[in-house]
Order: C-alpha cells, then sequence, then structure tokens
C-alpha cells in the first residue's frame, strides 16, 4: 500500500510541474504576443504618419508637376504657333542661329533667337542676309563692300534675298564639316556676349542683332587671335550703316574707345565774340554783348563756334561733351576750312559735324543734310576719331550707344569743333572714364 500511494504522489507531483511549466510558457507566449501587438501597432501608427505626410506632400508636389507639363506644353505650342507665324526670313535667322550656336563655343546666347524668344522684323532679317551676303562675297572675291544697310527697305527685291541666302547657306555648309563646338571665339567676344545678353535680357537692346554679329566676325576672323573682333566688329558695322550702328555698345568695346581719350580745350583766339569762354577753356555759352577782340583770320565771327587750341594728324582721340537741350554743334573742322561769315558748316565746306537745331531736329551736316531720329538726341556725346581709318564717329556717351559716323580719307590737321548759341546752360568739354567695370558679368546675381 505504502508503494502504490508513494509513486501515485511521484506522478501527481510530476503532473503539478509539466502543468506549472505549461502555464509559465503560456504566459512568455502571452507576453510575447503582447509585446509584438505593441511594436506592430506602434509601427502601424508610425507608418501611418509617415503616409500622411506623403500624401500631403502629394497634394502639393503633384499639382506643381502637372503645372510645369502643361506650362511646358504650352511654351511648346507657343512657340511652334510663332514658327508658323513667320516668314522665310526669320525662319532662316533662326536656322542660322542654330548653325552658330552648335558649332561656336559659349554662344548661348543665340539660343533666344533660334527658339523663338528673340524675333526680329521682316526687314531686320532681309537687311542682315543681304549684308552678310555682301561682306561673305567681299571676303572671297576681294572686292569693295556692296551694300550700305541704311539704303534697304522693305521693296527689296526677292531675288536679291534668295541669292544671299543661298550665299549663307553655301558658307554654312562648310562650317558643319567641323566638329561641334570646335571654334573658341575668343575672350574678349564671350565677355561682349554675356553684357549683351544681359542687357537684351533688361530692354534696353530690342533684339541680340548685335551678337549674332559678333559670333559672324569670329567666325570669318582669319587671325587665331580674336581679342580685337568686338572693335572690328563696330569700326566694320559704323563704316557700312552710319546711322545708329549699335543701339548698345559693349562694355569691353566701349573701354577700348575710352582708351583714346585726350584731353581738349577750347582756343580763346578762335571763338566767336559772342562767346563768354571759361577761364579753364572747358565751357562756353553765348553772353548778351559782343567782345571786344582782335579779329585773327582763324576766328569765327558769323557762327557762334570755336576750335580746340590742338589739332589732330594721325592716331586715335576721344573727348566728352555735356550739351545743351536747345541749340549745338559738335564735331571736327578741316585746317583749310574757313570760318568767317554765315556759310553753311557741312562736308563741302570742310566741316564734319553733328547739329541739334530747335531741341528737336538732329542732322548729320552732310550735302544734302542726313536727319536723324529724335531718339537719337544725346545729353552727353562722344567724338571718337580714328585718322588712319578714316572714322569720325559720334556716340551717346550716356547709355553706350552709336548715332551717327563719318567716313573718308583725311589728308590735312583736324581740330575738335564746338557750336552753341544757349545763354543759360554751358557747353561743356567732360573728362571721360577711361575704364568701365562690366558690372554685369555672368555671375550677376542681377543679370
Amino acid at each position: 500500500m505504502s508503494e502504490s500511494h508513494s509513486s501515485s504522489d511521484s506522478l501527481v507531483c510530476k503532473q503539478g510541474q509539466i502543468h506549472a511549466a505549461a502555464d509559465n510558457a503560456a504566459s512568455r507566449r502571452r507576453t510575447v504576443d503582447k509585446e509584438v501587438r505593441r511594436l506592430a501597432l506602434h509601427q502601424f501608427f508610425r507608418t501611418g504618419k509617415n503616409c500622411r505626410a506623403m500624401e500631403c506632400l502629394r497634394f502639393l508636389i503633384e499639382p506643381a508637376k502637372e503645372l510645369t507639363i502643361r506650362l511646358k506644353e504650352s511654351h511648346e505650342k507657343g512657340q511652334n504657333e510663332k514658327k508658323k507665324e513667320l516668314v522665310e526670313s526669320q525662319l532662316f535667322i533662326m536656322e542660322l542661329a542654330r548653325d552658330l550656336s552648335r558649332l561656336c563655343q559659349r554662344t548661348e546666347v543665340l539660343k533666344h533667337i533660334w527658339s523663338c524668344e528673340d524675333i526680329w522684323p521682316p526687314h531686320m532679317c532681309r537687311a542682315f542676309i543681304l549684308d552678310w551676303a555682301s561682306q561673305l562675297e567681299n571676303q572671297v572675291e576681294g572686292g569693295p563692300e556692296k551694300r550700305d544697310l541704311c539704303k534697304l527697305t522693305e521693296d527689296q527685291k526677292e531675288e536679291d534675298v534668295e541669292r544671299a541666302e543661298k550665299i549663307i547657306l553655301g558658307w554654312t555648309r562648310g562650317l558643319k564639316n567641323q566638329a561641334e563646338l570646335s571654334v573658341w571665339p575668343g575672350e574678349s567676344v564671350v565677355m561682349a556676349l554675356d553684357d549683351l545678353e544681359a542687357q537684351w535680357k533688361r530692354g534696353r537692346m530690342p533684339t541680340l542683332l548685335s551678337a549674332m554679329e559678333l559670333v559672324m566676325c569670329a567666325l570669318l576672323a582669319e587671325s587665331p587671335d580674336k581679342e580685337a573682333v568686338p572693335q572690328l566688329w563696330l569700326t566694320g558695322k559704323q563704316r557700312r550703316q552710319k546711322i545708329e550702328a549699335a543701339q548698345y555698345i559693349p562694355i569691353t568695346v566701349w573701354n577700348w574707345i575710352r582708351e583714346a581719350s585726350v584731353e581738349v580745350t577750347l582756343d580763346p583766339d578762335t571763338a566767336n565774340p559772342d562767346l563768354l569762354i571759361s577761364p579753364d577753356d572747358k565751357r562756353m555759352r553765348c553772353g548778351f554783348e559782343r567782345k571786344e577782340v582782335p579779329n585773327f583770320h582763324q576766328r569765327f565771327d558769323g557762327w557762334w563756334c570755336a576750335v580746340g587750341v590742338d589739332g589732330f594728324t594721325s592716331g586715335r582721340h576721344y573727348w566728352e561733351v555735356e550739351v545743351g537741350e536747345r541749340d549745338w554743334r559738335l564735331g571736327v573742322a578741316k585746317e583749310s576750312a574757313l570760318r568767317k561769315g554765315f556759310k553753311s558748316l557741312n562736308t563741302y565746306t570742310g566741316y564734319l559735324s553733328l547739329r541739334l537745331e530747335r531741341g528737336t531736329e538732329l542732322k548729320a551736316l552732310t550735302v544734302p543734310f542726313t536727319s536723324l531720329p529724335p531718339s537719337l538726341i544725346p545729353r552727353r556725346v562722344g567724338v571718337y576719331l580714328d585718322y588712319e581709318e578714316g572714322q569720325l564717329s559720334f556716340y551717346n556717351a550716356e547709355c553706350h550707344s552709336h548715332i551717327y559716323t563719318y567716313s573718308e580719307t583725311f589728308t590735312e590737321k583736324l581740330y575738335p569743333l564746338f557750336g552753341t548759341v544757349e545763354i543759360i546752360k554751358d557747353l561743356v568739354i567732360r573728362p571721360a572714364v577711361v575704364k568701365e567695370r562690366n558690372c554685369c558679368s555672368m555671375f550677376c546675381l542681377w543679370a
């Protein structure tokens, strides 16, 4: 009996241990499950927050993406519509700009032309085509230049334009044989292009025609040193066009012009007796009484004028003059020019000058005189003489634009000429700033 009770107690004890172990295991599983559920729930809420954040961002991003796509489609549609409305000469200019930018480095500015951002008027396109076809012919044949842009009109014969387009296309076909971006235009050209683009974006230039011309000049330049290309571009265009050859002159070229600055003073012995000359010989205006002065043969006794003390027989020379608002005259007088009486002071009598009359009539005193647009009337005039090149040019010194150029072969001494009839405001010879910094380089934040 005792043995059977002992074995029964042992069995009950073991069963109790088994149940206790099972209970412990179940408890641990419940604890683990509870922790797993807690972590899962935490992750769920965490994921939910991220999802909600992503939904919020998607709410902002998707419309922005859609708007960008629509703007791009609208821009492309607008470009296509513009192209449909363009005439043949305008399309020709666009394709030429694309070909030039493909070949020449750092000419991204031309993209504004072939992407329809800068569309030139048809008459300007035809003038450009005719002018550059003439220059290409001149370079090949070595003959005289055949076109003067100031004589071009809307009535140019269509066959002339078509022939000019064929000449330019023949030239561009030769360029296409070269590798892409294989031509370096020169640092001075790159700086000028950046300046022109910045001014165009500000609205100071209606078109990028000057940029296109600079790139063509760089491609046509025979010398590997292309630093003088912008200067050659300006002087060549002034010779051909004469009136408003450049609506904006890049800073690099403007500084080159002003490097020729000279000290100019008025010669009291040549001044009309009615004129009042300042003690420093830099200012003059009309007085109320005629002075008693010696009647030298070189003195003006009719027109209210005077010339500078020093004349020029060679070199480059530049001076600036602050002018009145009603009536003034500037330019050069040849040494042999007559100064007595009221005979017209024009090219026939030995004077190359610009004159403002009655505050609104700006004229180049050629024979017959050449009327200039009122928009060209300046307040500060830059006068530039290049004796060897045979050029006398006038500029608006405040906005760096070209007004008019005389071209002829000089053979005698030339004196700076000044004239005014104003009794209140002085005509003043001002010192020119020799160097101006390009405030709007390609890295400028304000460009």
